[in-house]
């Protein structure tokens, strides 16, 4: 088995939750971030759905990319699934990402995997045909769903935060997202420590 890369671009940006030997910021062509599906377990229940990111068709996506040893793989995969398709909301699919640059240290004899290049890294694209996918909803429906939805892994009003947030110490702008937190309330939020890991949506 080779290693494999994994792209995140949403709460797997900030706590992936598995080992990896290398992280470097990354571009996936031909998708965009989008709060596009109903949240009815990490961030919503089905009485009080919430909305968390999904990839959707069209556009660019920044996020970051996370290289899986060989040996880690195999429980890599098993982690993922049962973390984000709890509800087979998401497709995976290898995709080329290209890699912008590294993000710490990047040291030793294979500190090239971090530099520009492309790689195929594994991918959670959103599943249209699923009942969950919610499709492009104005900012104002956007809003109302985040902002008083909470699920297993805490209010999605956090969510939205702490995404924007890491999006913002790696130098990826968002304007669709900032305003959505203005929205939303999120510039009057402190996210909350999560009660479980803090998974779901990319």
């Amino acid at each position: 088995m080779k290693d494999l890369w994994v792209f995140g671009y949403g709460s797997l940006m900030w706590r992936p939750g598995f080992a990896h030997d290398r992280a470097a910021r990354a571009q996936l062509r031909g998708h965009s971030r989008a709060f596009c599906i109903y949240s009815v377990h990490h961030r919503g229940t089905a009485a009080r759905p919430g909305l968390v990111l999904g990839l959707d068709r069209g556009g660019v996506c920044d996020g970051v990319a996370f290289r899986v040893p060989a040996a880690r793989v195999a429980d890599t995969l098993g982690y993922l699934r049962e973390r984000e398709q709890v509800t087979g909301v998401y497709r995976e699919t290898l995709c080329a990402v290209r890699l912008t640059g590294g993000i710490g240290p990047q040291e030793g004899p294979d500190a090239s995997a971090g530099t520009p290049g492309e790689v195929a890294a594994l991918v959670f694209l959103v599943e249209r045909a699923h009942p969950q996918y919610a499709g492009p909803l104005p900012l104002n429906a956007q809003a109302q769903l985040i902002r008083g939805a909470v699920g297993i892994s805490g209010r999605n009003l956090d969510y939205l935060v702490s995404t924007l947030a890491h999006l913002r110490e790696l130098g990826i702008s968002e304007p669709s997202l900032e305003r959505l937190s203005t929205i939303a309330g999120g510039h009057r939020v402190r996210p909350l420590p999560p009660t479980r890991e803090d998974t779901g949506a990319g």
